[in-house]
């Protein structure tokens, strides 16, 4: 059989009953669609994660307070609410430690925060240095981050997250130079640092930094520290910097056995990893059960190929005493499955990125359509159309001419 009579024969078939072609090309197209589309979900998720945890700094360990205990495979650590870090801590990390890039420490706590105006917000306030900005990739809108020259003045200024800038001063407005009050003192605004949105982490949005020196002494009333952020020079020295870290401060807290650590070291790309292998067992989860419904498309393929090949007994019988051979009755039947799922594939393909652009248009809820996606379901469905189309097709090769034309 010539490639154009099966292209022409194909087109014949599914053109003598359209209902059911479409309805059954139906079922591919939603099927593919719901996979493109719950994949791009899960695929938005992982590189919604991903770029926060980077947007929060490179080559990045975070050394915290608090005695360190194992839960399953993740080390759990005071988060801050110790005091067991100070500053002379992050000093030696940074004196000692070769492969340590910058390093900024930093103290948190959450106040109540007042205007001239009277209005008022309850948020994050954040003790930091100068290094800070740059270690955790803060950028500043109008205005100026915290120096040097503050800190070692204990200098009574404040830089605002845009959030609080809102809550306090009304949105999009210029409150640098104006007053907030935090713990009954007056504070003066320097500068806005520019929006870098809320995750799962926390917002950089919702806070207000003020000098290391300023915040220990009026606010948290300690030395101490909540936690150390550290910038490593390379990403393959990350492991063993964070070794020699560790090392360091066992024996500067007279610590000889590592398990009774008072202290826990956050690694950045652990955290990313750990991450990202959550959203692929999510991206798998939802693509399988997408999968499902192309399954039950695939089983539509093939109820209508064997009610094709039941109502054709005869036209097989007619064809095979002609001279057709059991092949070319086979490729026919195999080429219409094939067409169906092919047309139907093209279509899913439409379907599921439209349908990824309004689940992100309504919901807000990132997507991403990759080619790998769009790879994987369009080979799905034309393993399923070769699939679920081989046993009709099969079936309608082995008939006997003879009994084929005796069908009624």
């Amino acid at each position: 059989m010539l490639i154009s009579d099966l292209f022409q024969e194909t087109y014949f078939a599914l053109s003598a009953n359209k209902p059911r072609s479409f309805l059954t090309v139906l079922g591919i197209v939603i099927g593919i669609g719901s996979v493109i589309a719950m994949i791009s979900i899960g695929q938005g998720a992982a590189l919604n994660i991903q770029t926060n945890i980077e947007s929060l700094g490179s080559n990045l360990l975070v050394v915290m307070p608090g005695s360190q205990r194992n839960v399953g495979s993740v080390v759990k650590g005071g988060m801050g609410s110790a005091s067991t870090l100070t500053l002379e801590d992050a000093e030696a990390i940074e004196e000692q430690i070769d492969d340590v890039e910058k390093i900024a420490p930093s103290v948190s706590s959450r106040k109540q925060v007042k205007t001239t105006k009277g209005t008022n917000t309850n948020t994050s306030i954040y003790g930091v240095t100068e290094a800070y900005a740059d270690v955790k990739n803060v950028e500043i809108g109008s205005g100026n981050f915290i120096n040097t020259t503050q800190v070692d003045k204990v200098s009574r200024v404040a830089v605002l997250g845009p959030t609080t800038r809102d809550d306090l001063f009304g949105e999009n407005s210029d409150p640098v130079g104006g007053k907030i009050r935090i713990e009954g003192l007056e504070f003066t605004i320097i500068g806005v640092t520019a929006s870098k949105g809320g995750s799962a982490m926390g917002s950089s949005d919702d806070l207000i930094y003020i000098p290391l020196s300023t915040a220990q002494r009026y606010i948290t009333g300690s030395k101490s520290v909540n936690t150390v952020n550290i910038q490593i020079a390379e990403e393959d020295a990350m492991a063993t910097a964070q070794e020699q870290i560790t090392s360091l401060l066992l024996t500067r807290h007279k610590i000889a056995d590592a398990a009774q650590a008072d202290f826990s070291i956050m690694n950045q790309a652990d955290i990313l990893n750990t991450m990202s292998s959550v959203t692929g067992t999510l991206t798998l989860l939802l693509g399988a059960i997408a999968g499902i419904s192309l399954l039950v498309g695939g089983i539509g393929i093939m109820n209508m190929m064997l009610t094709t090949v039941t109502e054709r007994t005869r036209e097989i019988g007619l064809r095979k005493s002609l001279g057709a051979k059991s092949r070319d009755i086979s490729l026919q039947f195999l080429g219409e499955s094939a067409a169906l799922t092919f047309i139907g594939g093209i279509f899913g393909i439409i379907l599921g990125w439209v349908a990824s652009l309004l689940i992100t248009k309504f919901s807000g809820t990132t997507t991403t359509v990759t080619l790998n996606s769009v790879l994987l379901a369009v080979g799905v469905s034309a393993a399923i159309g070769i699939i679920f189309g081989y046993y009709p097709a099969r079936r309608a090769a082995k008939l006997n001419p003879i009994d084929a034309l005796r069908y009624e």
